[in-house]
């Protein structure tokens, strides 16, 4: 995706002009957080009365799903929603999606996805992992979904506060730079650990 604004340091833009289509797209960040730490709770709980997994296993496949969530991040970061638009559709696309908010990178409520879609991609990824691994699913797609929870708010911390003095700063700088800088690279945002991999961090 080529961005031709200069991002703002405030302020917002709608998308559509249907109130509640507009309205959807918008997200207080404790929403999803909550959403989505209870649902991983239960589905470990679930998975542990039922013997689907065990405490032994369990860590494994929790931190299994949390590096796969990490994965999923930066492929959909710089392959979807960094895609060049080819039509005026993908273009339209692109910035729905993502070029809004590198226009208007402060508006908190569109730093998170709208949680009926979220919750929709989440069945969608349970029930692909419940083909792949069967009922390991309950110990691994709470890491996954953790993971994208631990994403949410590490966004929310770059672009809604200052920079912390803590090891934090790391990530608020790397995805700074990704905004301000150089939007071709720095995809990584709860890690820079596939930028190193793929050869996509930022030059110093």
């Amino acid at each position: 995706m080529e961005l031709k604004n200069k991002p703002h340091t405030s302020g917002t833009k709608a998308l559509f002009q249907n109130p509640v289509l507009e309205k959807l797209t918008r997200t207080h960040i404790a929403i999803p957080l909550v959403l989505f730490g209870v649902i991983s709770a239960g589905l470990i709980i679930y998975g542990l009365q039922h013997d689907y997994i065990t405490a032994i296993n369990a860590p494994l496949l929790f931190l299994g799903g949390l590096l796969t969530f990490t994965l999923i991040e930066y492929i959909m970061h710089r392959f979807v929603f960094h895609l060049q638009p080819k039509t005026e559709k993908q273009e339209k696309f692109a910035y729905t999606v993502h070029g809004v908010h590198h226009d208007y990178p402060k508006d908190k409520d569109r730093l998170a996805m709208p949680p009926p879609l979220s919750l929709i991609l989440s069945a969608l990824f349970f029930g692909l992992y419940y083909v792949i691994m069967g009922n390991m699913v309950f110990g691994f797609l709470p890491g996954f979904l953790v993971g994208y929870a631990s994403y949410l708010w590490v966004h929310y911390m770059v672009h809604a506060f200052k920079p912390p003095k803590n090891f934090f700063k790391v990530l608020w700088v790397h995805h700074g730079i990704h905004h301000y800088k150089d939007p071709h690279n720095a995809f990584g945002v709860s890690s820079p650990f596939w930028d190193v991999i793929f050869g996509t961090m930022p030059k110093k």
